[in-house]
């Protein structure tokens, strides 16, 4: 039989399916590091003339440094492991599940320090930063079980 008819592996989709997602995460992940420096030199004034009223912008520029560094942790671990995803290294499941674990404290500090009261679209977009992580992760995981990462 030649190879054209041979059905493929159920895994073939999904080694396929790698490096563009990992090319994917690393875009998003960039884009993830200039919203961190953002934060990081952000100030009331800064924020409000970004489109933020008073209570918004004096909540987000008091964020507790702890919050900053799970942010920190997420997007870079978020990086580290598509980068290491792209390369097909099995390094990339610990680091993303790192990543996921910071984003899912981040969470939760955003919803402690009513950040999701006072700006409900950020439950938005962290519900799609903690689903953007978990597929990576989801993927990096299966592929790297399948694939012969090393």
């Amino acid at each position: 039989m030649s190879t054209l008819s041979t059905p493929l592996p159920v895994a073939a989709p999904i080694l396929r399916a790698v490096l563009p997602a990992a090319v994917l995460g690393i875009a998003w992940n960039l884009f993830g590091i200039v919203q961190f420096v953002g934060g990081l030199t952000a100030t009331e004034a800064s924020l409000m003339a970004r489109g933020l009223n008073a209570e918004q912008a004096a909540l987000y520029a008091n964020l507790p440094a702890w919050m900053h560094a799970v942010f920190a942790i997420g997007v870079l671990g978020g990086l580290a492991g598509s980068l290491a995803m792209a390369l097909r290294r099995r390094v990339a499941v610990p680091v993303l599940a790192t990543s996921l674990v910071a984003y899912v404290a981040l969470f939760a500090g955003d919803a402690i320090h009513g950040l999701f009261t006072v700006m409900p679209s950020q439950l938005a977009v962290l519900s799609l930063v903690l689903a953007i992580a978990a597929g990576l992760l989801g993927l990096a995981r299966v592929a790297a079980r399948q694939g012969g990462w090393r």
